[in-house]
């Protein structure tokens, strides 16, 4: 049975207005882990997106890892999954853990580019230490910085558990 974890912001509407679907990948290669950084907003984050009509959950996260990051994964198991209440929304990320499989091209969205969104491959310690900071964000990238690290720190426990 995968976790999940509750989540809420200082301010969010119970019961939530919208609810957006989501699949993220965690890849972590030679002690790094993938993530995404918004260069003009100087915000990180697991690459992953919204579910699209047509599609799974796993097929999602397989796509926004290419288009967003540029790589082709396998996602290997859903590994744990935050329902974020953040204002008005009920965000469902489902995280599963992937194998990275190969690169490809990115195809980002305008407001991707506009974010200047780039795949970075970070020390998992450094990520959770840049998470830890949600404290002293504002309130909707507090409540993102909680969740990457509520599950980095997960994520990492359950690794220490498996040696």
């Amino acid at each position: 049975m995968v976790e999940t974890i509750e989540q809420f912001s200082k301010t969010y509407s119970f019961p939530p207005k919208k609810e957006r679907i989501a699949a993220r990948g965690l890849v972590v290669d030679n002690g790094k882990i993938l993530l995404s950084y918004e260069v003009n907003t100087n915000v990180f984050m697991s690459p992953g997106g919204g579910l699209e009509d047509g599609e799974n959950l796993e097929e999602c996260c397989v796509r926004e890892l290419r288009e967003e990051a540029g790589y082709k994964v396998k996602p290997i198991e859903l590994f744990l999954v935050v329902n974020e209440y953040c204002f008005e929304t009920l965000y469902v990320s489902n995280y599963y853990i992937c194998e990275k499989t190969g690169e490809c091209p990115r195809s980002l969205t305008e407001i991707e580019i506009e974010h200047g969104i780039t795949p970075v491959w970070i020390d998992i310690d450094k990520a959770i230490e840049i998470f830890s900071d949600y404290p002293n964000k504002r309130e909707d990238i507090a409540s993102l910085y909680l969740r990457e690290y509520t599950v980095l720190n997960k994520y990492k426990e359950m690794k220490l558990n498996n040696e």
